[in-house]
């Protein structure tokens, strides 16, 4: 059985400009593909065969490229803002769409090819109403490797040991839906509420590859990626 994951792909990607004044930031192409397609080849490679596109900003761009997802192999259904909502109202207004008591939902801008499996085991036990995937903190810089003041070597912007972000994807119980405002972001409005109560669960992944598409630069740096993943 296979199961759902629901993709936040509304957003305006201003920092994207022009790409996105014709396209919405999951459609920008890294290594000749929209990132909406590597996410929905990937995941479906992991049991994931049904997908909920959030779509705001130019919908239509999505909706005719994917369809119904056949093509793929998949089920796509589409659930429309008519103004931004953020990531909770994008959410409650699918709502009416998610069967599933588990899900996973993530962000339309991420390359990446960590694992879903633990997240959706993260919940599976009923204290936890989320799990978040988390990545360690890539330095956004070089670093110089030195001894007694001389450079031995160099690391392009390597992972910085022991912090860790939130890497943008998430397992959920669908009860979180019942948490959501019908405007507002999920991180501010409800995981604040759940962290309190200690019903989030963390997965921790190492040696994985994951980078968010917010800058002109990043969509290089992703298209090396994707040929990482692919050569790997």
């Amino acid at each position: 059985m296979g199961g759902l994951a629901v993709i936040l792909a509304g957003g305006l990607g201003k920092r994207l400009r022009p790409i996105t004044e014709r396209i919405p930031k999951p459609m920008i192409e890294v290594a000749g593909k929209p990132i909406l397609q590597w996410q929905v080849e990937f995941l479906s490679q992991n049991g994931i065969n049904k997908f909920i596109f959030l779509v705001g900003y130019k919908a239509e761009v999505i909706e005719r490229y994917f369809n119904d997802g056949s093509e793929m192999g998949v089920e796509i259904l589409y659930s429309r803002e008519k103004e931004p909502l953020g990531t909770a109202g994008a959410l409650k207004n699918a709502e009416h769409l998610i069967k599933e008591e588990k899900f996973l939902m993530l962000n339309g801008d991420i390359i990446t090819n960590l694992n879903p499996s633990p997240l959706l085991q993260a919940v599976e036990d009923n204290a936890f109403m989320v799990a978040i995937a988390s990545v360690p903190l890539p330095s956004p810089y070089g670093i110089l490797e030195i001894e007694d003041d001389i450079v031995i070597g160099f690391k392009e912007k390597p992972q910085i040991p022991g912090i860790w972000i939130n890497a943008g994807i998430y397992a959920m119980r669908k009860e979180i839906i019942e948490m959501c405002p019908t405007k507002g972001d999920i991180e501010k409005t409800v995981f604040p509420i759940l962290a309190e109560q200690k019903r989030i669960r963390v997965v921790k992944y190492e040696d994985v590859v994951w980078k968010s598409i917010d800058s002109h630069k990043d969509i290089d740096e992703a298209t090396k990626l994707i040929e990482k993943i692919n050569n790997s």
